[in-house]
């Protein structure tokens, strides 16, 4: 599994039109093939950062939706509404949750 997360930054004036835009085109996002999860989030300190949250099959499933007319037009709508670059990584669980709690409940 790989793990996306997307740090958007937004002007203020625009966040309304990203969440709007958000929820029409997630639906399909996560219907796409290799897409598991997806999930946004707003930073706690700064409201019109959002982070997307995203869990896909590999890298090849993530690279398709990128490829794809889905995320071509998603993109194309809401990149003018960023203040500032955005900050994407991708990254595997290197050590589950499961296996903590598991070690916690053996201590």
């Amino acid at each position: 599994m790989l793990i996306r997360i997307v740090r958007l930054t937004l002007d203020p004036a625009h966040v309304d039109a990203f969440r709007d835009h958000f929820k029409s085109v997630a639906p399909r996002i996560r219907e796409f093939d290799g897409c598991d999860h997806l999930e946004l989030w707003t930073d706690a300190t700064y409201p019109n950062v959002v982070i997307t949250h995203s869990h896909w099959a590999d890298d090849n499933a993530l690279q398709a939706y990128r490829a794809s007319a889905l995320f071509r037009s998603a993109w194309a709508t809401v990149k003018p509404l960023f203040a500032a670059r955005p900050q994407a990584f991708s990254a595997e669980v290197a050590h589950p949750a499961s296996d903590i709690e598991a070690a916690r409940l053996d201590a």
